[in-house]
């Protein structure tokens, strides 16, 4: 009897194990949002992400597979070692599943290469670089919100357009303002437009003055802005105390978003043209994500907030259609699944990564023309995702055959 009680013991618990196996294997999901919170990208991401990846466990549920989903975060300053310490802790001791967020290139990148190295899945919609998704693709890696080439398709795309056929950059010296500034090079150019210079400013810089002098003496038609968060805000504020744009130069804010829209505030920021993949104010659907946003930060999401959301809602629904929250799996599944939620109506994963989904050509609206808080955004144009964003095929990614 005793032996029998024993093989029926040793049945149930092998049992339990091959079922733990097929579920979530530590018996929870967890997610963390690995951002920027104190620093130049505070508001374009920040707590709020934090606060978009929570909505998405709650709408989804709270659970996967019959487990508790559970979010943290933290901030890794705008540095990359601090972020890939992070990273590995999470992922060797703290039982994270899967890293999200990732504002700044050089983080995410950082970020990526630790999540591919321990087999974990990471999504970016912070970061902006097509070598997410390029050179340094990873089979666990995804690129959610915007990149760099979607910014130059639709900002300078626009300008470009309009008669602005010279430029001249001013940007942030790190990964994210190279590749903005060389995706839209190269979109100028290729539409005749010429590039007359460039300057490099440091990340967090207070004064713009000397590097916005050389861009006013440039002459170019267009002052490409490639940067981001306060940055972007700090050096249009200085480009009016120089009479830049009263002299008939053109700012693009390359990288804008509602978020910084609202601390700039209209009178400064009335004219200027913008990309992003999600505005709140666009429809009706929008409009009560938008307000459901609000009513728990105070603050309406911007395509970083709204993508955040998406990715964390469509990691969960890749564990619940694989069975499990297996890495080699769940990558599967992000690949397979199509992206039907707030931001990523009708997406589709790519073989490297990238989510592709349309974007929108913005102009901000005169002060006169907002009907309501935060009706900030004219929309312009609608940009199809295929257009937007590189094919998988000459994205440089090893992994697309």
């Amino acid at each position: 009897m005793r032996k029998n009680l024993i093989a029926s013991l040793a049945f149930l618990l092998a049992s339990s194990t091959a079922a733990l196996a097929d579920g979530a294997t530590d018996g929870k999901v967890k997610i963390g949002i690995l951002n920027d919170q104190s620093g130049v990208y505070a508001d374009f991401g920040g707590k709020s992400s934090v606060e978009a990846a929570k909505m998405a466990v709650e709408d989804f549920g709270g659970k996967v597979l019959g487990v508790p989903v559970e979010v943290v975060d933290a901030d890794h300053q705008n540095k990359a070692d601090i972020a890939s310490n992070i990273a590995r802790q999470w992922y060797d001791t703290e039982q994270v599943d899967a890293i999200m967020e990732l504002t700044t290139s050089s983080v995410a990148l950082a970020v990526q290469a630790v999540a591919k190295e321990k087999k974990k899945i990471d999504i970016v919609t912070g970061a902006a670089t097509t070598d997410l998704t390029g050179k340094a693709c990873s089979p666990y890696g995804f690129h959610w919100a915007y990149d760099t080439h979607a910014l130059a398709v639709g900002t300078g795309g626009a300008l470009v357009k309009q008669g602005g056929d010279s430029w001249f950059f001013l940007t942030a010296d790190y990964a994210f303002g190279y590749s903005l500034e060389q995706q839209t090079s190269d979109f100028v150019k290729a539409n005749g437009g010429k590039v007359v210079g460039s300057v490099r400013h440091p990340l967090s810089t207070q004064d713009f003055s000397s590097f916005l002098l050389q861009a006013q003496s440039s002459g170019a038609k267009v002052i490409g802005l490639a940067n981001a968060g306060l940055d972007t805000s700090n050096a249009i504020k200085q480009a009016a105390e120089f009479g830049i744009t009263q002299g008939g130069q053109h700012l693009a804010a390359l990288l804008f978003t509602l978020a910084e829209v609202h601390g700039l505030g209209l009178d400064a920021a009335q004219g200027l043209t913008l990309t992003e993949g999600y505005y709140w104010n666009r429809d009706d659907k929008s409009r009560e994500f938008g307000k459901k946003f609000f009513a728990r930060t105070g603050k309406m999401p911007n395509m970083i907030h709204a993508g955040t959301y998406s990715a964390v809602l469509q990691y969960l629904k890749a564990i619940d259609k694989a069975g499990t929250d297996d890495t080699e799996a769940v990558a599967k599944q992000l690949h397979e699944l199509p992206v039907d939620d707030v931001f990523g109506r009708g997406g589709t994963v790519g073989p490297n990564g990238r989510m592709i989904h349309d974007m929108y050509l913005l102009q901000v609206k005169k002060p006169a023309d907002s009907k309501e808080p935060w009706d900030y955004f004219n929309v312009l144009a609608t940009i199809p995702g295929k257009e937007a964003y590189i094919d998988p095929a000459k994205s440089g990614c090893a992994l697309v055959n």
